[in-house]
């Protein structure tokens, strides 16, 4: 079939650059050493008629640049694959069709995995290297669209320099949140190499938290810092004397399921260098080889025992006003159209301090990008009105503020605030339950209806089988309400009282649950699992209650069972338990 490939490489405005590539003028690949750069030159010669050039160079290609480097010697794809065109279009692709894929194998069990982490370590210890990007390999089985798996994981990564190459016997997915180099039209070239990884929290505390430990993180500073200056001399090759300069070090980038640590390394170029001047100075970039680039490189040929391929390499394209720009294929999954196998690499930076948990930790927070489905939801947030006034209001908004900042949607509180002042102008007598929902370009709207108070208790039951505290969904108020209402479609009670895998009580489908225990009233810390109730952190805020982790046996030890919330505020409930619960 005929190639089809797409970029979307934000640049430095911030503004999205969709680019399609189809019907080559000619292809250039290149499956010996040998041919690597007399082809990467006719790239050039091609763009300098006023062409473009968009394809990829592989890892394995490396010694093509330095005999000196090691590589495995029997990869799968072409090392150096470039389409001819006439120009790009400027779309985007869509694919409303299915996929599937097999469950993520690692090729590299823990024992040879942990055994690799040692041996790097004494490589230290010996001098030999001071840090080396040990990298593995995840093995599934994929059928359906290949489109359709790259709008996923885009999406999911909100990755800025995404590629999706179709280049006939392989696809390449990549989600890369790392630039390569862009050389500029003026000559200016940047390359902000990307060392030091943590997973999100599931709300903005825990957000703040881990950004924070990211950012004093001394190892992760050291592993950034080695590889900048790693940058910095491989640019002075190439670059006007005096001309490299780090503008920016240890930036913390957020993702959707990671914080990521980045610095920025610019240069000027002058006009008598290629393109292969620039690969043979810089490539491959050092954050996915460690440093020495050598020596390092080596041990890593000696430790990993599969291929690459176009995983650490480049992919990019140049057009014809001399502007090239490339990532750093990380977060990329390479499918043999044929055989129907997917591979996806991930690793990280092992330095003295690694410990073999952290990195294997490390290990599986990049691979969640694999399995992350994105869900179409709205910022959602259920107010109480009461004769035109609104109960608990700042602390609403700032939940929704706080959600939006989470979840990267756009909220126009000033907007907000006059909607809902204008609905509760109109709606000056009685009760309502008043629903604000913004979806994540800021677009907002308001319903409401009028509710009678319950005269007397309301029956609820205990879940039969436990949540998932770390699912990010509990945390926010949002209209992906999946997990609550499963529960409900089991029962015929007005409400379920959920708890966790550790047995932990965490709260009613719609509210949050006090108990009172010895004259004292209790809820759940948020730890356990559950909504930041607004009226909830009211109440906490007058000492009116405590924050306790109440497990399953402690119902039986409570007088008193409330359901909380800023529409109903206290509701008594009847709490039917039921004998025996799964676990």
């Amino acid at each position: 079939m005929d190639s089809l490939l797409h970029f979307n490489f934000i640049k430095e405005d911030k503004k999205e650059n969709p680019l399609l590539f189809k019907n080559p003028i000619k292809v250039l690949s290149a499956s010996t050493i040998e041919e690597v750069i007399p082809l990467l030159k006719e790239v050039e010669e091609e763009t300098s008629k006023g062409n473009y050039a968009a394809g990829y160079v592989s890892y394995e290609a490396a010694p093509a640049f330095d005999q000196n480097f090691k590589v495995n010697e029997n990869p799968d794809m072409p090392l150096l694959w470039f389409g001819i065109y006439e120009a790009p279009e400027k779309t985007t692709i869509k694919s409303f069709r299915d996929f599937r894929l097999s469950e993520w194998k690692a090729e590299t069990n823990i024992i040879d995995y942990n055994d690799s982490i040692q041996q790097i370590k004494n490589a230290i210890e010996k001098g030999i290297t001071y840090q080396v990007n040990y990298t593995i390999r995840l093995l599934s089985q994929f059928d359906g669209d290949s489109i359709a798996f790259y709008n996923q994981m885009v999406n999911a990564q909100a990755a800025n320099y995404s590629a999706y190459l179709n280049i006939g016997d392989y696809t390449v997915i990549s989600a890369s949140p790392e630039l390569f180099f862009h050389l500029r039209k003026d000559g200016v070239i940047t390359t902000k190499p990307m060392k030091g990884t943590v997973g999100r929290g599931k709300n903005a505390q825990e957000d703040d938290d881990n950004s924070r430990w990211l950012y004093q993180s001394e190892k992760n500073r050291a592993e950034n810092v080695m590889i900048v200056d790693l940058l910095r001399n491989d640019l002075g090759m190439v670059a006007i004397e005096g001309s490299v300069k780090v503008p920016s070090l240890y930036s913390i980038e957020e993702y959707p399921t990671v914080y990521q640590m980045t610095s920025t390394v610019t240069a000027e170029i002058s006009d008598d260098k290629t393109i292969s001047d620039i690969f043979k100075a810089i490539f491959p970039c050092g954050s996915i080889t460690g440093a020495p680039k050598i020596s390092t490189m080596n041990i890593i040929n000696d430790l990993e025992s599969s291929p690459r391929n176009v995983y650490c390499g480049a992919i990019g394209y140049i057009t014809p006003e001399k502007e090239a720009i490339f990532n750093v294929p990380i977060r990329t999954v390479m499918i043999d159209n044929e055989k129907g196998t997917a591979q996806y690499g991930v690793g990280g930076g092992i330095t003295w301090d690694s410990t073999e948990k952290e990195e294997y930790n490390e290990v599986l927070t990049k691979a969640k990008v694999l399995d992350v489905k994105p869900t179409d939801f709205q910022l959602l947030e259920s107010l109480g009105l009461e004769e035109g006034h609104y109960i608990v209001l700042e602390n609403h908004l700032k939940r929704m503020q706080s959600s939006a900042e989470f979840f990267g949607y756009r909220l126009d509180m000033t907007a907000v605030r006059t909607s809902l002042n204008d609905f509760a102008s109109q709606h000056k007598e009685g009760k309502w339950k008043v629903r604000l929902l913004s979806d994540r370009n800021g677009e907002h709207y308001i319903e409401g209806k009028e509710i009678k108070p319950f005269t007397e208790p309301v029956r609820a039951e205990l879940a039969s089988e436990p949540i998932s505290k770390d699912n990010v969904f509990l945390h926010h108020k949002t209209t992906n309400r999946g997990v609550y209402e499963n529960f409900m479609q089991q029962s015929g009670v007005y409400d379920v009282l959920l708890w966790n895998e550790e047995l932990e009580i965490t709260e009613f489908t719609t509210g949050n649950i006090v108990v009172e225990i010895n004259d004292k009233l209790y809820t759940p810390p948020l730890r356990s699992g559950l909504l930041p109730g607004t009226y909830r952190e009211d109440l906490l805020d007058k000492n009116i209650l405590t924050e306790k982790t109440l497990r399953i046996d402690d119902l039986a030890e409570a007088s008193k069972i409330w359901l909380i919330n800023s529409v109903r505020k206290w509701v008594a409930v009847e709490l039917r338990t039921k004998a025996e619960v799964t676990v």
